[in-house]
């Protein structure tokens, strides 16, 4: 069989993988920058063990074509750590590499893949006696010296329900339960099986840049450097986002609703409206809170940033009503309109407008109005048309009461080039709004907050913006690589981070987002990432439960019903 692999053309054998062809075509690289870690076909990512050609495919008669190398015509695209599902098989490669070295040290320990924090993923320990960090490094790097082939193995799901009920991990075997499928695929190393939902790489040997160390009851997995992958990526102290993670797990283990199985078991007896009522009211406490501390400082304005899909704009509207009852005059103003015209951007490298630079910003004109409006004086602001892509004056003026705080959405606004460096600091209240999912699939598979920002989006875009699930996924790259430069670096300088979370939201999602992903066809480009989307969805069980969800809440933002759009 003829195949392309990286516009290098080979004849594939019966029984070669594709890492033997990889390898034959010399595009092996010891540097993991270049290095392909597994491979994309048809829009779906294959790992690096699979056979392109099997020997009970080939028969005197003819030559049977596997469906995925027949739809891609033979054209194989290999990934590396710098693509996004590249990225993806190396993070779950690391998983098993982790879980196997524990499982090996501290048998009888209680591990959970808990969450991400800056170039790190939080792992929590219980039940290990005189854990060490250091202890697990070097265990880890023994597995990877070993090179241990990563095999994929078919069993009965109900086998698989079975062994893991039998070695502890319950939590595992309660979400299997929920599993349509009869079979399910696993890896193992001598007697330690596990499962993370994915593609992973050929064998242990290609984790070559990672570190592990210490962190309250756990350790961090420091992951490779998204520009330079040949290095550790730098691990800055993250105090405030890690705090915020910690009380979303306590969260979490208060509402007992841990996992995706305990929410299907809330939804299952009809508990679950009692999680949205308890959920929301959280919410409204928290803003409260914000509010209370906004007035105790005698704060004039609020910068309110976040990444796409953080609930910021329902977020300002609440934190105006709190402060109302402080009897504040709430205005709100959005960084938007401090866009330069479209004209006066300079093209990046690329010869590309890069909109979400902080020079998009007339900084200077910020600056200045944010100064008159903190000393009394009256300032005209300005409008963009987003259409014309230019700046327009529409007469709209601004003076600051007595009783006036501003609050100021938008992409830069923890940027501290935004503040006027006369202007003092206690004037001002930062307030980071981000949905910091603390639900786990299991104790050893997490999801993402980015994995609940895509599917708001989706969802949002589809209803109030008439636009596809292929277009949303189109850009959502661009989107977060916009937010690794101009948004998280600065999370920290927050005074509050609000986690616009709900545990609930999953449930309630999946009956809106799940006949737009199942109506994307497999010849799509995107059919991939859509796959992976669904694969995490399988196993939510949906909420019909709109009418519970109030009209101030984060979630109506994207399923629709806010009273805050209502005119």
């Amino acid at each position: 069989m003829k195949l392309m692999i990286d516009s290098h053309e080979i004849v594939a054998q019966p029984g070669q993988t594709l890492l033997d062809l990889v390898t034959t075509l010399n595009l092996r690289s010891p540097s993991l920058a270049h290095d392909p870690i597994a491979a994309k076909i048809a829009g779906e990512v294959f790992n690096l063990n699979y056979i392109p050609l099997r020997q009970k495919d080939v028969t005197p008669e003819r030559e049977s074509i596997r469906r995925a190398m027949a739809a891609s015509g033979g054209v194989v695209h290999l990934l590396r750590y710098g693509d996004h599902a590249g990225k993806q098989v190396y993070i779950r490669t690391a998983q098993f590499a982790l879980f196997l070295a524990m499982h090996e040290l501290y048998p009888g320990a209680k591990t959970k893949m808990s969450c991400s924090v800056g170039s790190g993923i939080y792992f929590k320990v219980g039940d290990a006696v005189d854990f060490s960090a250091e202890r697990l490094k070097v265990r880890v790097q023994t597995i990877v010296d070993r090179n241990i082939p990563l095999i994929r193995r078919r069993i009965l799901t109900e086998d698989a329900i079975r062994y893991y009920n039998e070695h502890g991990q319950e939590d595992k075997a309660a979400l299997l339960a929920y599993r349509e499928s009869d079979t399910l695929d696993v890896y193992e190393h001598k007697g330690f099986a596990d499962y993370y939902y994915g593609e992973m790489a050929p064998s242990t040997g290609f984790l070559r840049v990672w570190d592990v160390l210490p962190a309250p009851d756990g350790f961090l997995f420091v992951l490779p450097d998204n520009l330079e992958p040949d290095r550790v990526a730098p691990y800055p102290q993250l105090p405030k986002i890690t705090s915020v993670y910690a009380d979303g797990k306590n969260w979490c283990e208060l509402m007992e609703c841990e996992t995706v199985a305990d929410l299907n078991a809330l939804v299952d007896t009809g508990r679950i409206r009692e999680l949205i009522r308890v959920n929301e009211a959280l919410h409204e406490k928290r803003f409260s809170g914000v509010a209370d501390m906004i007035c105790e400082r005698a704060s004039r304005a609020v910068l309110l940033s976040g990444p796409s899909s953080s609930g910021k704009t329902t977020s300002a509207n609440r934190l105006a009503t709190q402060l109302r009852v402080h009897g504040k005059l709430p205005i709100l103003m959005s960084l938007d309109d401090y866009y330069l015209d479209r004209d006066q951007i300079a093209p990046g490298p690329d010869g590309k407008l890069d909109l979400e630079h902080i020079n998009t910003i007339d900084v200077p004109l910020f600056q200045q109005h944010l100064s008159e409006l903190m000393a009394g004086k009256e300032v005209s602001l300005p409008s963009f048309n987003f259409a014309k892509g230019m700046r327009e004056w529409r007469g709209h003026k601004l003076k600051l009461e007595q009783n006036t705080v501003i609050i100021i959405e938008g992409l830069h606004a923890l940027n501290p080039t935004l503040l006027p460096p006369e202007l003092d600091p206690s004037l001002i209240f930062k307030l980071f709004v981000c949905p910091l999912l603390p639900l786990n699939l299991d104790d050893h598979n997490r999801i993402s907050a980015s994995y609940l920002r895509l599917l708001r989006r989706i969802v949002r875009d589809f209803e109030t913006r008439n636009s596809s699930v292929q277009r949303t996924l189109s850009m959502w790259d661009s989107v977060r690589q916009g937010e690794m430069r101009w948004i998280f670096p600065f999370q920290e300088n927050a005074d509050v981070i609000f986690n616009s979370s709900t545990l609930y939201e999953l449930a309630v999602l999946k009956k809106h987002i799940f006949p737009l992903l199942t109506a994307v066809p497999p010849e799509d480009e995107c059919y991939d990432e859509v796959r992976a989307i669904v694969k995490i969805l399988n196993f939510v069980h949906a909420a019909d439960v709109d009418d519970e969800i109030p009209p101030t809440s984060v979630v109506r933002e994207f399923i629709g019903g806010n009273t805050f759009y209502k005119k």
